[in-house]
Parts: structure tokens; sequence; C-alpha cells
């Protein structure tokens, strides 16, 4: 059998292994009822998505990104792409033209989107564990099925970017590591790079760290990297230049934006792949080692100085420029932005779950390095692991990334041991192999943690036992503010994109960083006296006012301001201007504005 042909069917038997997983998976998911879609557990960004393709599906134009439901009258415009939003609505049209149900068609979507995403991200994470330790694809697709199953971002009704971005990073990199045996490889990988990129900013330093490393060993191995280097950057500059004709109107090409994919990112992305293509193709570039340092180099400070020359601002952090009383009240208490050093401090049980699995695979990468033999794939996955790491130790929401990397070393350690098991009768070299598997499987240091996190809650109030939706989460609790007729809804962030998702209400406040004037002036009425949240309520036309006691967000606002007009209303202290209409016992209060009819 030829290498094209062994190269085919290892590609057939991973996808086939992969597939098997997703539906393992998928068929947990339908034993399970598929809750997820009726019990959104808090994420807006998964609602938010889904109101996006109804707007895409009812005529909303393929360049107008407002979100005309939130924030103040005229709404506000999202920072995400359609490149995710075009997929999901296709799937639900089709599925609705099946079926003849909008509804079940965007439950089917809601489905197979993930499910699809999940089968391909394994997938990809099965080349990179082939490519990069050989035997360690079975293991690869058991610990990799397990972590993303448990992370959550997969799961039905998981719209958001971020598996998106995950299984793009994770194809860019599998891609990369084949590049030498694979001829169209390395312009794949590069085509992945720029859409990961095009979806969103969060992916930026794994963007950056495949395009140093591909560089780098560029120019340490020109023979073996220079092809790979030019069609690589080739790929990067020619889809990025694709997606910014595709997704941002003629009128809109000279705006830069710092948070969504604009002319800043364009720019810095065809500079930079067709610097590196150009540096790779030409040979008084490539000569020498210090010619392509020095080209690359170069480029480098090309790129430096059309950054800080057009666009400074992107220069800053990215919430620089927020609203203190945003940071403060919104901005320090979401999960996903919290810290390594947070999270010892304040919830050091989770801590087990996040980093425990990276931090193995970034040890065995260091001991794979002290002991020589480093090679092309050992560089590229440890730069990424170590990134990765170090952006999660900034915000946990980069430790999905990790955790999806550490599967590629710590796979082939699992095959090392297996091999000498098999070679081996010995109980030591089995029960080591049995406590390697145990620890390299993400939900085991799930369990550690939530086994840790009961200790650690002992002697503390614990939940009294109800099935009521305390925190205002489940498609349910919305039905009775579903069924009123349509206004404006003044109410917590956490319950705008619910709001929108389960009725054709309007908000002010959502967890946006672009919302910020309906955020700030949903905190004016509720942290101000009831005086103050009248004026308000009439300027705006505000309808209904809706109240989760139970929720977070919530207990944090009261907290700020306990003479305000939100702690009033959980007080029972209700003004005459409102008129309470919720059942008794609903976990969401709502109370009528009088003057608005």
């Amino acid at each position: 059998m030829g290498t094209a042909e062994t190269g085919a069917a290892t590609w057939k038997s991973d996808l086939a292994l992969a597939l098997l997983a997703a539906l393992l998976a998928f068929a947990v998911d339908a034993w399970a009822g598929f809750g997820q879609l009726t019990d959104a557990g808090g994420d807006n960004d998964n609602l938010l998505r889904l109101v996006e393709v109804r707007d895409l599906l009812a005529g909303q134009g393929w360049f107008d990104l407002h979100q005309y439901r939130m924030g103040l009258e005229g709404g506000f415009v999202m920072h995400w792409s359609r490149l995710v939003d075009a997929p999901i609505a296709a799937i639900a049209l089709a599925a609705s033209a099946l079926t003849g149900s909008r509804p079940l068609g965007e439950d089917v979507a809601q489905v197979l989107w993930p499910a699809l995403l999940l089968w391909s991200a394994l997938f990809f994470t099965a080349r990179a564990a082939r490519s990069f330790g050989g035997g360690a694809v079975l293991p690869a697709i058991l610990i990799g099925a397990a972590g993303y199953y448990f992370i959550g971002i997969y799961d039905p009704g998981a719209l958001d970017h971020h598996n998106v971005q995950l299984m793009l990073t994770m194809a860019s990199l599998a891609l990369l590591l084949e590049a030498p045996s694979r001829r169209w490889a390395a312009l794949m990988s590069g085509l992945c790079a720029a859409l990961t990129l095009a979806v969103g900013m969060e992916t930026v330093p794994y963007v950056a760290t495949i395009g140093l490393c591909v560089s780098l060993l560029f120019v340490a191995d020109p023979g073996g990297e220079r092809a790979i280097a030019r069609d690589f950057g080739l790929g990067f500059a020619g889809v990025a230049a694709l997606v910014f004709l595709v997704t941002i109107r003629p009128s809109d090409w000279g705006a830069a934006q710092c948070d969504a994919f604009s002319v800043a990112q364009f720019a810095v992305a065809a500079i930079a792949g067709i610097g590196l293509a150009a540096i790779a193709s030409a040979e008084p570039a490539a000569g020498s080692w210090r010619r392509r340092l020095a080209s690359l180099a170069a480029l480098g400070v090309v790129l430096g100085v059309v950054v800080a020359v057009l666009f400074p601002q992107c220069l800053s952090a990215p919430y620089a420029s927020l609203d203190p009383r945003l940071k403060e009240l919104w901005l320090d208490h979401i999960d996903e932005a919290q810290s390594l050093f947070t999270l010892l401090v304040r919830d050091p049980a989770r801590v087990a779950a996040r980093y425990a699995t990276p931090l193995v695979a970034i040890v065995l990468m260091a001991r794979h390095l002290r002991r020589g033999g480093w090679r092309r794939q050992d560089s590229l996955v440890a730069a990424l692991l170590a990134v990765a790491f170090a952006v999660g130790a900034w915000q946990v929401r980069g430790t999905t990334f990790s955790i999806a990397f550490a599967v590629v070393p710590l796979s082939a350690w699992i095959a090392k041991w297996r091999a000498r098991a098999e070679t081996s009768s010995s109980l030591g070299v089995a029960l080591r192999l049995a406590a390697v598997w145990l620890v390299s499987i993400n939900p085991v240091w799930t369990g550690v943690a939530a086994a840790a996190s009961v200790a650690f809650e002992k002697g503390k109030a614990v939940a009294d036992g109800t099935t009521t939706d305390q925190t205002c989460e489940k498609k349910a609790t919305f039905a009775p503010l579903g069924a009123m007729a349509d206004t404006t809804v003044l109410t917590i962030s956490n319950l705008g994109a619910p709001v929108l998702v389960y009725s054709d209400h309007r908000v002010f406040a959502g967890p946006y960083h672009r919302n910020v004037a309906g955020n700030l002036l949903a905190l004016d009425a509720f942290l101000g006296s009831a005086d103050n949240a009248r004026a308000i309520v009439e300027a705006h036309r505000v309808g209904l006012v809706a109240v989760c006691p139970g929720n977070v967000e919530t207990l944090i606002l009261t907290r700020k301001a306990p003479q305000g007009f939100l702690a009033g209303l959980l007080r029972g202290s209700v003004p005459d201007w409102l008129e309470p209409v919720s059942g008794k016992g609903s976990p969401i209060e709502l109370y009528r504005v009088k003057q608005a009819g």
C-alpha cells in the first residue's frame, strides 16, 4: 500500500473513531432529553446567538450586526461574526423546511451544530495526536471526548463561537503537524488560522503563536520548512482577504475595530501572510539563517509600525476604556474572565478542574526537552500549550484551549505506557498505566474538584433542595413574560438575552461590552431611588420591570445600593406607579408600569 493510500486509510479511521465518540456523546445528551435546550444554565452568549440567527432568517441584512432589541432605542452593533450565524441559520432553515416547524428546526440546529463541531474537533485532535505520538489516536479520542464533553463547550444549544474557534485552532495545529508529508496541509492550516481569527479576537494569541512557530521553523530548517512557510502565509493572507470582502460592507472597509475582524486585522494578516510567503520564496532573503532571521525581523517591525501608526487604539488592554461602574459591577464578576490567582482565593476547588491536565502536559514536555531529542512536533505543541496556559492564568476562559492542547502530549504519554504494558506482565507497569490514564482524563480532576468543593463548603449553608429556578435560567420561567404584550423590559443584564430569546420584548441591559449606554441606564435605574427609576421608565417608555431575587447580579446590585430602587422592590417596597403582576412563588417578579397602560 502506497503512502497516499495509507494516509487516506488513516484519515478514514480517524474520522470513524471521532464520529463514534461524537455519537456516544450525542446519545448521552439524547437520553438526558437535551435539557440544555430548555435550561441554558445562564449562558447569555448561546441565547443571543440564537436571537441573531432568528434575525438573519427574518430578513435582517448580512452586514447589519445591530441587536435592535437590546440597549437604548436603535440598539447597538454586536462584535460577533456572521461566519458563525450562517451555518446555524442554514441548518435551521433546512430542518424547518423538512419538518414544517420553525421551532423544531431551531432545536435541530441547536443540537446538530455543536455535534458536528465536536466530531470535527475530535477528528483534528486525533490527527494531531497521530502526527505527534504515532499510536496515540485512541487515547486522544477518549480523553479528548471526555474533556470536551465535561467542559460543555459542545453541549446541545452551544451556539457561541468559542467551540468553532477551538475546532479551527486544533485543525490549524493538526494540519501544520502533517505539513511535511502533505503538500496542501500548510495552505489549509493558514486557512484555518485566518478563519479562527475572523470568528473572534480571543484566538489572537494562538494564531500569533502558530505564525511565529512557522517562521522560526523556517529559519532553523529552510529545506524542510520553506514550502510550508510559503503556503501557510498564502493561505492565511488569502482567506483573510476573502473574509474581509464577504463579512464587511464596503462603506465600513476603512473603519478599524479592535474587538472584531476589520481593516486592522485584515491589514496585519495580509502583510504578515504575504510577507512570510515572499521571504520564503525569494532566494536572497532565504539564503542563510541570518538573512531569514533578519528578513522576518524586518517583517515584524513593519507589522509593529503599521499597528502603532494606523491602529494605536488596539494596543491598549481589551477593556481599558470600559466604564468603571461596569467593570466593578459586571466585568469583575464574569466567571470566565477570572484569573487563576482569583480562583485560588475564591474557588480553589475549581483550579483542579481547569488547570490540572494542562499542567501535567507542560511537565511532560519540560521533561522531554530536558532529555533531548526535541522534534518539530514538540516545538509546535509546546508553544501553543504554554501560551494557552498563560492565557488561562490571565482569564479562565483560556483553559478551554490549554485543556485541548494538553490532550496531544497526554495521549502520547498513555500510548508509551500502553506499549510498555503490552510487552511486560509487571503489575507495576499495569498500575502505572492506570495512573497515567487517570491523571490524563480531565473529568477525573473535575470530580476531585467537586469533592473538594463539598469539603470546603462543609458546615456552610447548603441548597434547600427545591427545584425552583431561583437564578432564572430556564425557558419555562420566562413563559409568563413571553405571554405579555410586547414592550420594553427593565431588568438586569443576566436576564437580557433570555428575555430576547423567550419573548418579543426588548431590554436595555445585556452582558456585552459594546452595550455601554444600555447597561449604564439599567444600573442608574436599579441603583438610584424609586423616583429616579420612574423618570427613566417614563423617558424610555418601559412597560415592565422584571426582577430575579435569586440571581447573583441582583445580589451584587443590592449590596452596592441597599437603599436603591432594586433593593426596595426586594424588601416589598413597591412604588405606586408599579403594579405586581407575577404569580406567587414565581422566580421572576414582574411589575407592570401603570403609566404605560
